[in-house]
């Protein structure tokens, strides 16, 4: 690790203080005639500062102060070289234009991902004001303005307010506008796995649904959530008819959420039973060509979530929280029943992690089974054997040794000082 270090002029009580940031080549600062313990003192905060980027940390408050209370000439002096961004970029900064141009800039992300960075931008600027300097906003004002959103929003929507709020003035950071982000070291932003707004929806009421759906497209839309496990809406209306495989029984999705992530643009699943005769039903009856699978509802106006509450409502049945999730969730449910996890986790295009936490439930069904099993057989003789079996063990019957195909009352070793073992066999002789 590279150190400070000053030099003296001879004679003289003029020093230079040297130093290297990381990846960076060696320099040098020149502090004028100043007492060595007085640059013994800022050569500790400037190592401290070098620390602290080497580490990806935030400064402590007794750095952060003395940067923030530093004379305008030293501060300039050493901002340009890099340890801290100028004051003038710092005083110049607004919270709002910050915002503003930081959302112009994230021409990678989903036009919801876009709305849901402009409502954190509103909640933000309308706490703080848009004219309120970044380098203001303190770890103090980042936990008050948490505190004051829960009295209106929800637990996890405050949650993903506040890493908005982080990844805002994270860029900042990065910027060299800020010295250290006040949201940086919140805990608890992830969302929060509400088990309370989960809801598995059974065979017998699926078939319900899939009775009130008013036309085929709704009826696929229904099954390729409930029994494909789809994200509905942008994984159905992403299916083209070219990804649609019934002769070799597979699905391939392309996933919009996901395709910003190496190797996770698709996926491909199985054409499961229960979802075959509604994907085959439109397939047969699309055009020709390559169009989209589901042609229908697909307008800015095509709200899926309120009309497919409607098919709910007239099924018979209550609408359930996250109305869509939750049939993704059931399916992942019903499918690690089956098959091992990570293959499951394959097919729903999640990770294991994400799975256990906010998809698979435990059902009554669960319950009554437990309830009702049969106890597992207890551990006794060894009263039979196939031909095929061989060894040899001390048969108390007739107290010598024989082989075990031709013994009907061979007993497991009796447990003593050492664990007993798969091997039926006793030390002794056959001869």
């Amino acid at each position: 690790m590279s150190k400070t270090g000053i030099s003296t002029e001879s004679g003289t009580m003029i020093r230079r203080i040297f130093f290297a940031l990381p990846g960076q080549k060696r320099q040098m600062v020149y502090l004028g005639s100043i007492s060595m313990a007085a640059a013994q003192a800022l050569q500790a905060k400037i190592q401290a500062i070098i620390d602290d980027k080497r580490a990806q940390r935030r400064h402590d408050d007794e750095v952060y102060n003395w940067i923030r209370n530093m004379d305008d000439t030293l501060h300039a002096k050493l901002a340009a070289k890099g340890l801290f961004p100028a004051r003038t970029a710092i005083e110049k900064t607004r919270l709002g234009p910050f915002i503003d141009a930081y959302i112009v800039l994230r021409i990678d992300v989903k036009p919801n991902t876009r709305l849901h960075l402009q409502r954190a931008r509103r909640d933000l600027v309308g706490y703080f004001g848009a004219e309120r300097p970044l380098a203001d906003v303190t770890e103090g004002d980042a936990e008050v303005f948490r505190l004051t959103m829960r009295k209106r929003l929800a637990e996890n929507t405050v949650r993903r307010l506040c890493g908005r709020a982080r990844q805002f003035f994270k860029a900042a950071a990065k910027q060299r506008i800020i010295l250290n982000n006040p949201f940086g070291e919140m805990k608890a932003i992830n969302v929060k796995a509400n088990k309370a707004r989960e809801y598995f929806l059974s065979s017998d009421d699926a078939e319900k649904i899939l009775a009130a759906c008013p036309n085929p497209e709704w009826k696929l839309l229904f099954a390729l959530s409930r029994y494909g496990g789809l994200r509905c809406p942008s994984e159905h209306l992403a299916l083209r008819l070219s990804d649609v495989d019934l002769a070799n029984g597979r699905l391939r999705v392309p996933s919009p959420k996901t395709e910003h992530h190496e190797g996770r643009g698709e996926r491909m699943i199985p054409i499961f039973p229960e979802l075959r005769p509604y994907l085959a039903a439109v397939y047969d009856e699309a055009p020709a060509g390559d169009g989209y699978l589901i042609r229908h509802h697909r307008g800015a106006n095509s709200n899926l979530r309120t009309q497919f509450a409607r098919i709910v409502t007239k099924a018979g049945l209550k609408t359930w929280p996250k109305i869509f999730q939750n049939l993704r969730s059931t399916r992942e449910t019903e499918l690690a029943e089956t098959f091992p996890i990570h293959v499951v986790c394959a097919w729903l295009g999640n990770s294991q992690a994400v799975a256990k936490k906010h998809y698979l439930q435990v059902t009554d069904e669960h319950f009554r089974r437990a309830a009702t099993a049969h106890p597992p057989a207890q551990q006794g003789s060894v009263t039979a054997y196939n031909d095929e079996q061989q060894g040899t063990s001390f048969c108390e019957t007739t107290e010598q040794c024989v082989g075990l195909h031709n013994c009907t009352t061979v007993q497991t070793p009796r447990v003593g000082l050492e664990p007993t073992t798969q091997r039926l066999t006793a030390a002794c002789s056959t001869s």
